[in-house]
């Protein structure tokens, strides 16, 4: 119904609401967001992030380019550990450095590039070491109540050989 003081825009409004262009709006019959809330200092940031979809590994998208570098070189290890082929992982090592050159040599938004070139074969031996488990050591099983196990005489003897070599080396070094 209108009235004498409906506006153009009112008169809109009301018209479009008639039509039915407001039924099947996304979060209609819902309350508003942050209704009756405090809103603390950082919501403007916290909105962003949720927003713009930068939570976990996206936020380095809003890090100024030399800190996404030095954030990358820091999640490596964590991005290689889901590698299966040492392919996979020179390739991954290698676009990273060339990035990181292609930084260090023109200029960069914010600090300047701090972060060297990986040496690929350093980052594979240490992706080799991650993905190989340490051998279990085997633990003779003793049985309740009983005495301990005894060494053979060999395992002594390997022993007394280890640690005496050892100390022959340390006091060879010392003569040095």
């Amino acid at each position: 119904m209108s009235s004498w003081y409906e506006t153009r825009i009112d008169r809109q409004l009301r018209e479009a609401a008639e039509r039915g262009e407001f039924d099947d709006l996304p979060g209609s019959g819902k309350p508003l967001p942050n209704r009756g809330e405090q809103l603390d200092e950082e919501w403007w940031i916290k909105g962003l992030i949720r927003r713009e979809s930068l939570a976990g590994d996206g936020l380095a998208a809003a890090l100024p380019p030399a800190l996404a570098l030095r954030k990358e070189v820091e999640d490596l290890p964590k991005v290689l550990a889901r590698k299966h082929s040492e392919a996979v992982v020179r390739g991954v090592v290698s676009e990273l450095n060339d990035r990181i050159m292609l930084a260090r040599r023109g200029p960069v938004d914010g600090p300047p590039v701090a972060v060297n070139p990986l040496d690929a074969d350093a980052v594979v031996r240490a992706w080799r070491s991650a993905r190989t488990p340490a051998p279990a050591p085997v633990v003779p099983v003793q049985k309740a109540g009983g005495p301990p196990p005894k060494r053979s005489d060999a395992a002594r003897r390997n022993d007394d050989q280890t640690a005496r070599s050892g100390w022959r080396f340390w006091r060879r070094r010392a003569q040095d």
